[in-house]
């Protein structure tokens, strides 16, 4: 994960225009900023520029301001033209997804006039807004090129301290070891609605690629996670279910009794994993093989399925 710092917030309110710092802007999902030119349901609804690259010009001999490049953040410690499509940009509640690395220069803008080169073709990338909030300049940008985990376990004795959850933290080693980032952990009782909550406030502010529940799935009155899963799932993915129980057999008959289930929501995948640790590292081990093109999927990172 990298990290770097907004030095400038900037919006026009027309097109063809240099953009000036405001300081702070607000950004709508599927939007953009709002009162910018540019917002719209469309793929380059944010431009983001590394201010180092911009320093860099200025150095050559330009006097450009802040926005003179039509960029909406201008963010140090970030060298955006090395990041892929579908990479993820997080700062405060807002959540950013790479869609295109710089664009056409317009050959009778001023900069290129004067300079005879424009950086923004080369170093400039666009976003889209998947999660709205408020950008001012200070706040911390994290960069994730690797996939987002979110790990929750939903368990009444763990909760009410007289057990300790042993699954977190053995499932969050072997992400990690896989290559994701574990963004957050969380505990809470076997309460349908309180997971169910959790989990959509979740997909629905995209903190995490993966949702990755343990505990909850047997046939106890209280385990009630999949339920939940239900109660907020888009789509079911029912092959995921398949792949562990048969996978799981393997070690246990007692795989037959999982009621596990999995389902996306916008663009998360949730999948429920039993509570005892041991088999939920083995459920883990099962999904891992299939995850990567799933997730690049759901994510908007490879739409198309030939590609090996």
């Amino acid at each position: 994960m990298r990290e770097g710092t907004v030095v400038a917030v900037c919006t026009s309110t027309m097109k063809g225009i240099a953009k000036k710092n405001q300081g702070r802007a607000v950004f709508k999902a599927d939007w953009g900023i709002e009162g910018d030119a540019h917002a719209g349901n469309w793929h380059r609804q944010v431009s983001l520029l590394s201010h180092d690259k911009v320093e860099a010009f200025r150095k050559e001999g330009a006097t450009v301001a802040d926005g003179d490049f039509g960029e909406n953040l201008l963010v140090t410690g970030i060298d955006f033209r090395t990041l892929a499509i579908g990479t993820i940009c997080v700062c405060q509640d807002v959540v950013l997804r790479i869609t295109q690395i710089g664009k056409e220069c317009h050959h009778g803008c001023q900069i290129f006039q004067t300079m005879g080169h424009c950086i923004m073709p080369t170093e400039g990338v666009f976003a889209k807004v998947l999660s709205g909030g408020t950008i001012e300049t200070g706040m911390r940008m994290q960069v994730f090129e690797e996939y987002r985990a979110f790990i929750l376990c939903s368990s009444d004795r763990c909760f009410a301290h007289k057990r300790v959850d042993g699954s977190t933290p053995v499932l969050q080693k072997r992400l990690e070891e896989a290559g994701f980032s574990v963004v957050g952990t969380c505990l809470l009782p076997d309460d349908r609605t309180a997971l169910a909550r959790t989990m959509a406030e979740v997909c629905d502010s995209y903190q995490a690629d993966l949702l990755i529940t343990t505990g909850g799935t047997g046939l106890s009155l209280r385990d009630v996670t999949p339920e939940a899963t239900m109660d907020i799932a888009h789509r079911l993915v029912p092959g995921l279910g398949e792949l562990m129980r048969s996978k799981s057999l393997a070690f246990t008959e007692r795989a037959a009794l999982s009621r596990s289930v999995s389902a996306t929501r916008h663009q998360t995948l949730v999948v429920n994993l039993p509570g005892s640790p041991k088999a939920a590292l083995e459920n883990l081990e099962a999904l891992l093989p299939v995850l990567d093109h799933g997730l690049s999927a759901l994510g908007g990172r490879n739409l198309d399925c030939a590609v090996v």
